[in-house]
């Protein structure tokens, strides 16, 4: 794994911890960097319209932060739904990206889909990276809005 800065690699713990309300100003701000370049390039960025967007549906007991030995790295939002799991929000840091943590997270988020049998749905702004990152990890086309891209992953038989 690559260090943040992009530099040799090093001997890094990735853990997963259970956010709390608390965490919500921290998360925000992580996902309008994350997001950034994305809403730049279809001209919606709005640093407060994004941050308020997010903490209007926060909720911490599905929300997981990503901890890079002690600096947060990112977060994900895991939504239980009647018959799927909806991740609602994946965003890792930029200095982050592209480093595996990504794949650590659908790495997760499958085991506990396939344990529940229940498929996994995920959206992404249209133009984002997100979406080749998604279709390389198994999800297909499942919809699309004016601004984003739906897709499903089916549980493993």
């Amino acid at each position: 794994m690559r260090s943040p800065g992009g530099g040799a690699a090093r001997t890094a713990v990735l853990t997963f911890l259970p956010a709390s309300l608390a965490d919500g100003e921290a998360l925000a701000s992580l996902r309008v960097a994350a997001m950034r370049a994305s809403l730049e390039r279809i001209g919606r960025y709005d640093p407060q319209r994004a941050r308020q967007r997010f903490l209007a549906t926060f909720d911490p007991d599905c929300t997981w932060q990503l901890r890079h030995d002690d600096t947060l790295a990112g977060f994900y939002v895991l939504r239980p739904q009647a018959d799927y799991l909806l991740l609602d929000h994946l965003y890792l840091a930029p200095g982050y990206q592209r480093q595996g943590m990504g794949a650590a997270v659908l790495a997760r988020v499958f085991a506990e889909a396939d344990a529940a049998r229940k498929s996994v749905r995920v959206g992404a702004l249209r133009g984002s990276e997100a979406n080749r990152f998604y279709v390389r990890h198994g999800f297909v086309p499942d919809g699309e809005e004016e601004f984003d891209l739906y897709y499903r992953r089916a549980p493993a038989p």
